[in-house]
């Protein structure tokens, strides 16, 4: 049987992926609806509920790959369409992929471009087939369509790939129905694109924050049997409640033996919620960004590293914390490096916000191994739910 095939269901064409042996999932342990697994990847397993760092321009910012993989990092994401337009695709195909041109050698992800194509261009046009763009660095034209999106994915070499879809404003309700119609459709021509055995292609559910269209697109997106299924479109300005609702109504429609991405989220309350919601993967680029914004996740809160009041204090960012900028340095010397203007501090800083992270995932893991994450969801909520905004301790 080969990867990809085709069902006719009542005259209507559908395709369906047969997923390469190299790609497989495994529940290891529930707890209610939380789940740890184990996805099987050509470069490695990953243990999920994972988080991965975004690494946009094929490089996680201001952090060396031994770097990350001294704070336990597994799974890194790189952008198709920010890698697309610079270096170029073809170029990093020739480098021999992205884990070799970035020297990370461990699972890789890449989105499909298409929330980046609808966020960052400013004059584009959608239609049926793809969309067409200006190019936010020189402003030159480009094209995106279902079938190009795979091939740029299939150049960059990542072990999980997604659909071209169309990302919409979630407050654009008549707009919604029609982006996740075409999403489906350019979802199965994704599928019927695809070519290489060694990546795993994800569909992405949309619908925005209208729960019919939501289940109506989950259950599209499972039947294409896809190696896994992103839930797109949350994160993107609905309220928190508005997104709790809808992974309410979308990860139960979801196969159980199939890991669920949810896309661009990460404060450590969201991923929380995710997990105790069913869902096994995440990414944001939240922790870098804040530590560029000279901010550390700890649990009383965001601590702003600026603030005068770290000027002689002694502690590090997180007594409880067990990364290489915890066990080395006081907040006095990080907030030195930050009036200093040295780049170092956004390095301390990235470390330790990512690892601040990757630690709760492997925590929560052991709670579901164990049984107790349920119970222990309101006391994580509690402590962490202060990150969810900036705090001047």
């Amino acid at each position: 049987m080969s990867e990809v095939e085709t069902t006719h269901e009542a005259g209507f064409y559908r395709p369906y992926c047969i997923i390469p042996l190299m790609f497989q999932f495994s529940i290891t342990a529930k707890n209610n609806r939380a789940r740890a697994g184990i996805f099987t990847t050509p470069h490695g397993d990953l243990q999920t509920p994972v988080f991965a760092p975004v690494g946009t321009q094929a490089t996680v910012k201001t952090l060396t790959p031994e770097q990350l993989k001294g704070i336990n990092a597994t799974l890194v994401l790189s952008n198709t369409y920010h890698l697309y337009l610079r270096p170029g695709d073809e170029l990093v195909r020739d480098m021999g992929g992205l884990h070799k041109f970035m020297q990370w050698h461990n699972p890789i992800l890449t989105d499909s471009g298409g929330f980046q194509v609808f966020s960052l261009s400013k004059t584009r046009k959608i239609d049926d087939d793809g969309v067409t763009f200006k190019s936010h660095i020189d402003g030159s034209t480009h094209r995106f369509t279902p079938e190009k999106s795979i091939q740029i994915q299939e150049n960059l070499g990542a072990d999980i790939i997604m659909a071209f879809d169309e990302c919409s404003d979630p407050n654009d309700a008549s707009y919604t129905k029609i982006a996740m119609q075409r999403t489906h459709r350019w979802a199965e021509r994704s599928v019927n694109a695809k070519t290489r055995a060694d990546q795993a292609l994800f569909g992405i559910v949309q619908g925005g924050v209208n729960a019919d269209l939501r289940a109506e697109s989950a259950k599209f997106i499972a039947s294409l049997d896809t190696p896994g299924i992103a839930i797109g479109g949350l994160s993107v300005g609905e309220t928190k409640e508005e997104m709790h609702d809808m992974l309410d109504v979308v990860v139960p429609l979801l196969p159980e033996n199939k890991p669920r991405y949810l896309m661009g989220v990460g404060t450590p309350e969201d991923l929380i919620n995710g997990i105790a919601q069913g869902v096994d993967i995440f990414d944001c680029v939240l922790p870098t960004r804040l530590a560029r914004h000279h901010s550390a996740f700890v649990p009383e809160g965001r601590l702003n590293m600026m603030n005068a009041a770290f000027a002689r204090d002694a502690r590090p960012l997180d007594e409880t914390c067990d990364c290489y900028t915890c066990q080395t340095f006081t907040r006095a010397y990080i907030r030195h490096l930050i009036v200093a203007k040295e780049l170092l501090a956004g390095t301390l800083l990235s470390i330790h916000n990512l690892r601040a992270l990757i630690r709760i995932m492997e925590s929560i893991r052991s709670y579901i191994a164990d049984g107790s994450f349920e119970m222990r969801v309101p006391v994580l909520l509690g402590q962490w739910a202060n990150n969810a905004k900036r705090a001047d301790f």
